[in-house]
């Protein structure tokens, strides 16, 4: 083999010359009129199939197909049972319909299941916990007294195991709520499963227990109940939670663990329909889907890894009058139990529980594509992948570039400064896809046209994607436009800005790995997806040949695209919903805008750029514009108002509020009555006004710096009270009954310094204390969990106590320790609120109260109830 003159083989010359002139037989871009079938293509790929298998349900089993099918969850039957619980309405912590009609229907469901219990295999042991504590969590303290709990031992015969798999749902309510999402529809799942298990006859080597939890929505008591002190909770070692944030469709796994992925082993063996990503995890730890679940009790309280699964389809009924029995699909019912079904049998035989510390490896990166199969590997294999293909993928571009500059003839120094120039277009591109959606959503709260996309979800398509991609390939489009060096062809351009965007998702992918965000894994597959195409382009010398490479780069795009596609689908179903709740003082366009931004650039910015392999792409970035422009004609139309009657709600929760405040000497120096207002939204309390006289209507946040509490009955998390709003009556509302605080006594203690005060409450069974001590006092013990008082720089006065009762209503007997710096206790030492919320449906309201609610629009739900509050001196 001979040499050329500059060191090159003679084949290497003669295969350079022949792609120089397949260079010069290279086609020009095609033609504009193929351009709208190109995006067509994606948007029919959506629907085609990202959109059926998204919504795809198994076909819920009859009870008249049981015989044929053994052994398969009977949907139907869980379904008769839902019904009942749904008719017994809401099924709030205290009320009869919780501690005692519905406590009796599951005893008579777990009866029928004993029936047909094999009992010469299983054990079956049913018993009603009644459970009274304290504890600190999310910033208030919760005590409660005598909530309830059914529980379930089943237990093989055979089996000497000692450590349990815990199934956990609920059924007690939010106030005003059938709750047929949420929970019930998980109960009857449970029920179900109880049933198929204990009549099946095949052993199991862990004793199952089954929590009927009879007190979540307070938060989390019936959960914290039983895990610190039924004499079965320690020897639980793995959970399945059931819950829900909507009502039917599939349930989302969306958090694991902690550190123990030999339970997504597990939910990849046995789920026969997968649904889950890591992403959702790392979201609701970082606080931005506003729920919480069991889950958090069970990891806290009693270090009890899990699974925490929700239903999350349909989050427009959550917590309102309308999650009721008929929007609970029998499909849906079986595609939770055929999960749980599967997942019981498989960890109550897994070998994993004889010591699942030992099988504590560490985080998991988890998801499901499309519904179709389920991925999981450990977090120490996810920094693996994620570095290699990273840095696979940079050492691949500039392998790509150094070949299209032997091909060309130019310097490698010309390619590198074309990409370096690509790679900032690309970054701009990048912040023009978040940047544009963010100014929409900045523009519709400036004109209070907040939560357009509401009730039709399909608005965010004009309002954000559009936006989204046209500045995605924006500043690519006019630069290869426009551009007037032909050094370079322009299929290398567009080559080269693939991958400028490749190496940008790599650097993503690298920073977010860095900073120990599991969610790295999306980045990761865009990038294997484009590196094979690569690949396969270098191999096969398809970049010599015109825009052909650019075929192989549209096949290898199709799966991320329908992965990315659907996962930010789903979070949009997810989220809309969940916006509708988030409060007056944040704006949820943004979350949603930058939403859409994040799922377009994953989806699409490898796709979306080939456009400019069509001649006028400029033309196709008008058309997108012109969608926009139509979108926000529709947006600001009656089709863009957030609400509908019944389906897609206003959330306008407000108490009758009785109030009175006592003064150091006993005195009463103000008694009045007024409703008290938290909104869900970003629109506030505009939509009511034309229906409801709001004439009146005041923000409390002047009185919060002189009043404690700002002088109303907050509810559970008080952080939103400034923004609440007051609505002044002149009649006293008239409660159901007192709340009544009785001082029994004022101890001076040995030193002199320090003071004791006994109190005795009595009331409705949801109560709150408000604590906050005066200049040179501090609040040192109390009753009630000493969490708060141990860490005083977190936790500022005012304190809450939230006070809870079941089936057991004994007056509370409480007492406060305080110290003052100059010991003279025969003056004001602090000031506490005492707040009775009358929440079960028996407690009947006021005339004046009902005419009041009368008026509130169809397209509103209030969550609603009488409330008392007392300021009192001591």
């Amino acid at each position: 083999m001979g040499a050329t003159k500059d060191g090159k083989t003679l084949l290497e010359s003669d295969n350079v010359n022949v792609e120089v002139e397949e260079v010069k037989k290279w086609p020009k871009q095609f033609s504009w009129y193929f351009a709208p079938t190109y995006l067509l293509f994606w948007v029919g790929l959506f629907f085609a199939v990202i959109y059926p298998l998204f919504q795809a349900l198994p076909t819920g089993i009859r009870i008249s197909e049981e015989a044929d099918k053994p052994g398969q969850f009977v949907a139907e039957r869980a379904q008769n049972i839902l019904l009942k619980i749904s008719q017994l309405g809401p099924r709030v912590v205290g009320d009869v319909n919780n501690e005692v009609t519905v406590v009796n229907l599951l005893l008579d469901e777990i009866e029928k299941v004993r029936q047909v219990l094999r009992d010469d295999i299983y054990e079956m042991e049913v018993e009603v916990q009644r459970a009274s504590g304290s504890y600190l969590i999310k910033g208030l303290t919760n005590h409660y007294q005598g909530v309830q709990n059914v529980i379930v031992r089943l237990s093989t015969k055979s089996s000497n195991s000692s450590n349990y798999l815990l199934v956990n749902s609920h059924y007690d309510t939010k106030p005003g709520s059938p709750g047929a999402g949420d929970d019930a529809a998980m109960v009857v799942v449970m029920l179900e499963v109880l049933r198929l298990v204990a009549s099946s006859g095949d052993p199991f080597l862990h004793p199952i227990i089954f929590l009927f939890n009879g007190a979540e929505e307070q938060p989390m008591q019936g959960s914290h109940g039983f895990v610190t002190q039924h004499r079965w909770a320690a020897n639980c070692k793995a959970l399945l939670n059931l819950d829900s944030a909507g009502a039917g469709g599939r349930d989302l796994l969306f958090q694991g663990g902690p550190n123990h992925p030999w339970l997504m082993e597990h939910y990849r063996n046995s789920a026969p329909h997968p649904f889950a990503t890591t992403t959702a995890e790392e979201m609701f730890e970082a606080g931005i889907i506003p729920s919480d679940t069991d889950f958090r009790v069970f990891r806290d309280f009693g270090v009890v890894p899990g699974l925490d699964m929700a239903g999350v389809y349909n989050g427009f009924v959550y917590h309102t009058k309308f999650d009721r029995y008929t929007v609970i699909s029998r499909d849906s019912l079986q595609n939770s139990g055929d999960n749980l079904l599967a997942l019981v049998w498989s960890i109550s035989n897994a070998e994993e529980m004889y010591d699942t510390e030992a099988h504590a490896l560490g985080h998991a990166v988890f998801f499901d594509f499309i519904g179709l199969f389920f991925v999981h590997y450990q977090e120490s294999t996810s920094l693996a992948l994620n570095l290699c293909f990273s840095f696979g993928a940079i050492i691949l571009v500039c392998v790509s570039l150094w070949r299209m500059s032997r091909v060309t003839g130019q310097s490698m120094g010309t390619y590198a400064g074309v990409f370096g120039l690509l790679f900032l277009l690309a970054l701009a591109g990048v912040l023009l896809a978040v940047g544009f959606p963010l100014l929409m959503a900045v523009f519709y709260d400036a004109g209070n046209r907040t939560l357009t996309y509401f009730s039709n979800s399909w608005l965010v398509i004009g309002l954000y994607i559009c936006p989204s991609v046209i500045g995605l390939v924006l500043p690519m489009t006019l630069y290869l436009t426009y551009k007037k060096t032909e050094k370079i062809p322009h299929t290398y351009y567009l080559h080269i800005v693939g991958h400028a965007n490749c190496v940008l998702l790599a650097i993503l992918c690298l920073a977010t790995t860095a900073l120990k965000y599991r969610s790295a894994y999306l980045f990761l597959i865009s990038l294997i997806f484009y590196v094979a195409a690569l690949i396969i382009n270098l191999l096969t010398r398809l970049h010599c040949r015109g825009y052909l490479w650019s075929l192989v780069l549209i096949v290898f795009q199709i799966l991320p695209f329908i992965y990315h596609a659907y996962l930010f689908h789903m979070f949009i179903l997810i989220l809309i919903p969940m916006v509708g709740r988030f409060g007056v003082s944040t704006n949820p366009d943004l979350l949603i805008g930058a939403l859409c931004a994040f799922g377009t650039i994953l989806a699409l910015s490898f796709a979306a750029p080939l456009i400019n392999i069509f001649r006028r792409p400029n033309c196709m970035l008008g058309g997108l514009a012109v969608v926009m422009f139509i979108f926000c004609m529709i947006s600001v139309s009656d089709v863009g108002f957030p609400y509908r009657a019944k389906t897609n709600v206003m959330r306008a929760d407000f108490m009758q509020v009785h109030r009175k405040f006592f003064e150091y000497n006993g005195s009463l120096s103000l008694e009045d009555s007024g409703y008290y207002f938290h909104l869900g939204d970003r629109n506030k309390e505009a939509p009511l006004r034309d229906s409801m006289n709001l004439t009146d209507l005041v923000l409390l946040g002047e009185d919060c710096d002189s009043e404690l509490m700002c002088g109303i009955p907050c509810y559970r998390y008080c952080s939103a009270r400034k923004n609440a709003l007051w609505l002044a009556r002149e009649e006293l509302v008239d409660l159901p009954y007192p709340t009544v605080l009785e001082f029994l006594n004022k101890t001076v203690l040995p030193g002199g310094y320090q003071v004791r005060f006994e109190f005795r409450l009595t009331g409705p069974p949801n109560m709150g204390l408000f604590f906050k001590p005066l200049d040179g006092v501090r609040l040192l013990r109390w009753t009630f969990a000493p969490g708060m008082l141990d860490n005083p720089a977190t936790y500022r006065p005012p304190l809450e106590v939230m006070i809870t009762y079941g089936i057991d209503n004994t007056p509370i007997e409480f007492f406060v320790e305080l110290s003052k710096d100059n010991g003279n206790f025969d003056e004001p030492v602090f000031e506490m609120g005492v707040s009775g919320h009358y929440v079960s449906p028996h407690d009947k309201r006021d005339a004046l109260s009902e005419e009041f609610l009368a008026t509130l629009p169809d397209f509103a739900f209030s969550m609603q109830w009488p409330s008392s509050y007392e300021r009192h001196i001591f």
